[in-house]
């Protein structure tokens, strides 16, 4: 009985791969295992490659991982494309209907052929439910319930008639009779969780809704970009419940200048976009810097430049998010790693945002941000809500005093006996217009000390690992959990390593990165662009030499690359 089993299905866009692999998702997660999922999207709106991978466990698990042990393919175009990356001894599940995999499938991997489009298109009667034969035989073949899989059914397409419900329930059963009368001499059921409740199963674009939402944002706006429309889209749904207001504007430019006109005005706000969004963001957000006015903005990177790789993962958009704009303009810049770290990662941005009246850009990217993870459900209660300070009437009122730590108590339009003028030209204190030299440096100087007091706020780096070590990883963003999996593997092997998750990147964490460069004779930095970003800030601030370890062909990283790596150093110290 395997521990955890990854299963990968593949086929052209518009033949419902990504349907049956979120299905799939959801009835393993409701048995009570832990998932974790990569997709892939082709860049047509229909035809081109899609996959999408589950890997899932009677543990919480950390990475999609980087082979899987079933392969289900409905053609021979993705054959060629993913077969390498199989198991010895996996199991290649294809369409008999279409294609013959015999001379081009290894000799170790088990065949197993079905005429999924026949069975569709002749005891179905509907050829667009190939997918869901599909997904039947693999219900039966990992022990998923038929039933569990019926109900699935009836969520997604109960409100499209009875016919197609009727259709679609019937070719769940027909695949999985076809398991069940051609059965593989394989044990495939990984053991159900001891665990009595259920998690969550998230997205990571919905987790940082939800957590957003948790915070208290109560205004969104956004234009759609793959792959942060998820959020746009959750918004627009879910935050009218709270008394919120989303809205899809005309492009991002408006986008992020409504949100600071919300935040403005006494509302929390935020916006969310992809590389090409966030570079017309840049002024504006200047604007916000400027105004001490505080907005979250999430960017799910993908790979660039230019309109790039829309639906493929980086981590190429650091550089930008922390030195973008024009002007000495300071803002936060944070990283969540995983989709639980999206839900509490937003609630830390809207914290940092309103505490020190400044711009907050969360850094996801494609593979987290289309993600699906589970994860204990989150105890709203005990979720701190940050609030601005707030000015009280005291004599004249100077919106941008120049204090200890640069924050100003704020006021908003109409609270009596507190007004006062703010543009995005340099001000004194009351927020006229002021071109002293002096006044300009002060103010410089106000805006840059509320990093000093950021840098010191805890929660933001996790460490992990033999303390004892001489070798050690830093990394960032959605490669902590293949960095944890190395990790595993190399103390199997008596391997010393450390690991530290930086989840704020400007300003750095600087206490925590020196402690946990005591010690260390060599660092990688793991990430997933092609210049090593991240160890470019590391070195320029540390003056250490970080050993940069990247990849940009627009997947993750997988463990065993990492490990390698590991040992590589370890072998050579």
């Amino acid at each position: 009985m395997p521990t955890n089993l990854t299963i990968r299905i593949a086929g052209e866009g518009g033949e419902g791969v990504i349907s049956t692999g979120e299905l799939l998702t959801t009835a393993v997660a409701r048995s009570r295992r832990d998932v974790f999922t990569f997709r892939t999207y082709p860049a047509e709106i229909k035809g081109g490659p899609a996959m999408f991978q589950l890997r899932f466990a009677d543990h919480p698990v950390l990475s999609v991982g980087a082979s899987f042990d079933i392969f289900m393919c409905f053609n021979e175009e993705n054959l060629d494309i993913h077969i390498g990356e199989m198991k010895k001894n996996g199991i290649l599940i294809y369409d008999s209907t279409t294609f013959d995999p015999e001379k081009k499938a290894p000799g170790t991997a088990i065949l197993y052929g079905i005429p999924i489009s026949s069975i569709a298109a002749e005891g179905v009667g509907l050829k667009k439910a190939k997918n869901m034969v599909a997904l039947g035989l693999l219900g039966q073949l990992t022990g998923m319930p038929a039933e569990s899989l019926h109900d699935l059914v009836k969520e997604k397409f109960g409100k499209k008639g009875d016919e197609i419900l009727s259709k679609n329930l019937l070719a769940i059963d027909e695949g999985y009779k076809w398991g069940e009368a051609h059965k593989i001499d394989r044990d495939l059921l990984v053991p159900a969780s001891v665990r009595k409740e259920r998690k969550l199963i998230m997205s990571g674009n919905e987790a940082m809704s939800a957590g957003a939402i948790a915070a208290g944002c109560r205004y969104y706006a956004g234009y759609p970009i793959t792959p942060a429309s998820d959020i746009l889209s959750f918004m627009e749904k879910q935050l009218p419940k709270f008394g919120g207001i989303a809205v899809q504007t005309e492009d991002e430019i408006a986008a992020i200048a409504s949100c600071v006109g919300a935040s403005f005005a006494g509302t929390k706000a935020m916006t969310a976009t992809s590389g090409p969004g966030l570079s017309l963001m840049a002024e504006v957000l200047g604007l916000s810097t400027m105004t001490e006015t505080p907005v979250v903005v999430v960017d799910a990177q993908r790979s660039g430049p230019s309109t790039g790789m829309p639906t493929k993962t980086e981590q190429s958009d650091l550089s930008f998010a922390v030195h973008m704009g024009h002007g000495d303009a300071p803002r936060v810049v944070m990283a969540p790693s995983n989709v639980k770290d999206c839900f509490y990662g937003m609630v830390k941005a809207f914290h940092i945002a309103e505490k020190y009246q400044i711009p907050v850009v969360m850094l996801s990217d494609q593979s987290l941000s289309q993600r699906t993870q589970t994860f204990t459900r989150p105890n709203l209660e005990n979720l701190t809500r940050t609030e601005r300070a707030h000015a009280k009437k005291n004599g004249s009122y100077k919106r941008f005093l120049d204090t200890e730590n640069g924050v100003s108590p704020v006021a908003f339009p109409g609270d009596e006996g507190l007004n006062f003028v703010t543009t995005g030209l340099e001000h004194d204190e009351e927020g006229h217009p002021s071109w002293s030299p002096s006044n300009h440096e002060r103010m410089s100087a106000k805006r840059y000390r509320k990093l000093e007091f950021i840098a010191r706020e805890k929660g933001f780096t996790r460490r992990f690992g033999d303390e004892h070590a001489t070798v050690g990883v830093i990394c960032w963003g959605s490669t902590e959990g293949p960095v944890e999996e190395a990790m595993s593997m190399a103390a199997a092997q008596g391997l010393e390593v450390k690991g530290l998750t930086l989840k704020m990147i400007e300003p750095l964490p600087d206490e925590e990165i020196r402690s946990f460069m005591t010690g260390l004779k060599h660092i990688i930095v793991p990430e997933i662009n092609f210049t090593g970003q991240l160890a470019k800030i590391l070195r320029a601030q540390y003056l250490f030499p970080f050993k940069s370890y990247t990849k940009c062909n627009g997947l993750p990283f997988d463990p065993e690359e990492i490990f390698a790596r590991i040992e590589e150093v370890i072998r050579r110290a």
